[in-house]
């Protein structure tokens, strides 16, 4: 683990200087789905402190398991990065410290009346579908450039989740196309940038600063076109467990 955890390192130096960015401001999110607490630990040990699990129960199971082997102060970040039903949004409010994929107003407003009664806040970024497959999750987006009515309803969303009680709006999550050449892959990274950047322009008051683009087979040409935060698994942990 340790080796390839380097090798993940120097990928991401590498993608960050052909884009003269520096590295320190990409946030690796070790993808720990199916893994068991003790990979976790190992992980911990290796230096990891981001870990990004898909599906809210794993997650409600590991916390506390993971704070009880390391102690309060662990200094871990958990990442949601799967889409959440709208009955299971409270096991998020609880232990979520970042989620990657809000893609409904419905779960935005159960998340913040949830986080409102425990006192919490959960900075959440908004899923954005740019390459317009039927079999992925969020805004639909795939032809914001042109589409009027594309552009006012991902507006008019951010503009509202962005003043509930409890959720800090920090940017946009996507996800590209799984095997297509890499020239097929960039433009939905880059597109979804270019559409932080018109969303920053045209609702200042809110922080599009950050976005969570890549996994292991293609976050290196994420990075290329501005990722803050990379969501890689396999090639840190191997093939995933059962």
């Amino acid at each position: 683990m340790q080796s390839r955890y380097q090798q993940v390192q120097e990928q991401i130096a590498a993608a960050a200087a052909c884009a003269k960015r520096d590295p320190a401001t990409i946030t690796l999110v070790a993808v720990t789905k199916t893994w068991p607490v003790e990979t976790i630990l190992a992980a911990y040990q290796a230096g990891m402190r981001h870990f990004g699990e898909n599906r809210v129960e794993e997650l409600a199971d590991k916390v506390p398991a993971v704070s009880q082997a390391l102690g309060p102060d662990h200094g871990i970040t958990w990442h949601l990065i799967g889409n959440l039903q709208s009955r299971k949004t409270s096991a998020a409010a609880q232990y979520a410290d970042f989620f990657h994929a809000l893609d409904r107003l419905k779960i935005a407003y159960r998340l913040s009346d949830q986080l409102q009664a425990s006192g919490r806040t959960l900075p959440v970024l908004l899923e954005v579908n740019i390459s317009g497959e039927a079999s992925k999750a969020g805004f639909a987006v795939d032809r914001w450039e042109e589409d009027e009515k594309q552009r006012t309803e991902i507006r008019n969303a951010a503009a509202l989740i962005s003043q509930l009680p409890g959720l800090q709006l920090r940017g946009l999550m996507t996800m590209a196309p799984w095997d297509v050449p890499d020239e097929q892959i960039r433009p939905v990274f880059r597109r979804t940038r270019e559409l932080a950047h018109w969303l920053q322009e045209q609702l200042p008051q809110v922080n599009f600063t950050q976005l969570s683009m890549g996994m292991t087979d293609d976050f290196s040409l994420a990075v290329e076109e501005g990722a803050t935060h990379i969501r890689v698994g396999r090639a840190i942990f191997g093939e995933r467990g059962n």
